[in-house]
């Protein structure tokens, strides 16, 4: 099949759907299938890219690390002919989503969508941040999903949470799998001592962006009251972003920033060789859809301490591969690494053996082989926007029909957050 994605991040830019597009495109190459990628320029992006159409750009929005797509260039078209795509795939419902919408109508072909993220969890980087522009997206990204021939979730928590939100499109749970080759052949040793972490040392880890939706403040602060009561205990955080400067001034103000760690940016065997220099992997975030980076620590042979959330509660068993913590409280999330540093070797590596079967149920393949099972499905199929030997007159209204969806299901998204807006202001306490 020739399958196309289109996606609003994608690398060099660090994030999780970057990463899962990544990931999915290279196992449908590996089993036989043409893929395009259809995403934003980023700063830094390879000068010899293979599979990649680059859309022009706003970098950083919003002092952000993301990038806005501007209108798609007229070459894209042509591509496409040359491509001849039999699926199209969008990541996002909005920007480059809205053009994988359109393609898909004018070339009747099956349109699935991705609800990688919690775009309510994500407002506060656009001007204006509200309660109304949060339901705004809510009821976007669930009207969108309503014009599409297919969704995935990568959770069956965000399966169930879609469902409650009015979603009528069928919904499969596809979650982005793990490389587990990759991920347990990192360099323990070799990485500690390139970073100066003594072999004996107890290493809390955390790998990500770093921003503020991933609640690393609490995640911080929990660290930094275990590793300032164990003396030999370390925080390793691998990434970047706008919540590093707070991570930084927290462990500064306990006097303990000798033992905070931060490489940066990872990729690669480097990565691997991080996360296999970890103990625990330590994870605070509660706006994830599904628990990727936690398969990739498990993958690892890593324990796993976590707050309960979607994404989360799928991956992490607490009591037999980790700790999933009910509440967020920092005295408990410190108790949870607390015990985690208490096990003896034999039951350390019982924690290692459940992460590492957890993590082989996420196999990169078996994911992928469920995802293109449903694109053969769907390919075999006509779409519903199908019209035959349509004359021109009919293809241009097919246009404006697909142009008139996307105004009436953004138009609809804000009018229905307007009166739940109104609705709230008008009841009583």
């Amino acid at each position: 099949m020739n399958i196309v994605l289109f996606t609003n991040t994608f690398t060099p830019h660090v994030g999780g759907v970057a990463r899962s597009v990544e990931a999915f495109s290279a196992e449908y190459r590996k089993a036989g299938h043409q893929v395009l990628v259809v995403a934003p320029e980023f700063a830094g992006t390879a000068a010899d890219e293979h599979g990649v159409v680059r859309i022009p750009a706003i970098q950083n929005f919003n002092a952000s690390d993301f990038s806005v797509a501007l209108p798609v260039p007229s070459r894209l078209s042509g591509i496409l002919d040359d491509f001849e795509p039999d699926i199209i795939h969008s990541q996002h419902p909005f920007l480059l989503g809205n053009t994988a919408l359109r393609i898909a109508r004018q070339r009747s072909l099956p349109l699935l969508f991705t609800h990688h993220t919690l775009y309510e969890q994500y407002t506060h980087y656009v001007p204006g941040d509200s309660p109304l522009l949060q339901r705004f997206v809510i009821e976007l990204a669930t009207l969108y999903a309503n014009l599409c021939s297919q969704v995935f979730a990568p959770s069956e928590s965000i399966r169930d949470l879609l469902l409650e939100r009015g979603v009528i499109t069928p919904i499969l749970v596809v979650p982005t799998g793990v490389n587990l080759e990759r991920f347990s052949q990192g360099d323990r040793a070799g990485f500690r001592h390139q970073l100066g972490i003594d072999d004996n040392a107890f290493v809390i880890g955390h790998l990500g962006r770093l921003a503020p939706e991933k609640n690393l403040e609490f995640l911080a602060q929990a660290a930094a009251d275990y590793v300032a009561s164990h003396p030999r205990a370390r925080f390793l955080v691998v990434g970047k972003g706008p919540s590093e400067q707070a991570i930084r001034d927290l462990f500064s103000r306990a006097g303990i920033s000798d033992r905070l760690i931060l490489p940066g940016v990872l990729e690669g065997e480097r990565l691997a060789d991080a996360l296999a220099a970890m103990d625990v992997f330590a994870f605070a975030s509660t706006s994830e859809t599904q628990g990727m980076v936690l398969t990739e620590a498990m993958a690892a042979g890593l324990p796993v301490v976590a707050l309960d959330a979607s994404g989360v509660r799928e991956v992490v068993r607490d009591g037999n591969n980790g700790r999933l913590l009910q509440t967020a409280d920092v005295a408990d999330f410190s108790a949870a690494l607390s015990w985690v540093g208490a096990k003896s070797e034999l039951e350390m590596q019982s924690l290692r053996k459940a992460a590492h079967d957890t993590a082989a149920a996420f196999s990169m393949p078996r994911c992928a082989a469920k995802a293109l099972a449903c694109y053969e499905s769907l390919a075999v199929v006509p779409s519903e926007h199908q019209h035959g030997d349509e004359t021109a007159w009919e293809q241009v209204v097919a246009r404006i029909r697909t142009e008139w969806d996307i105004v009436k299901y953004m138009a609809q998204a804000g009018d229905e957050a307007l009166t739940e807006w109104s609705s709230n202001r008008s009841s009583p306490p």
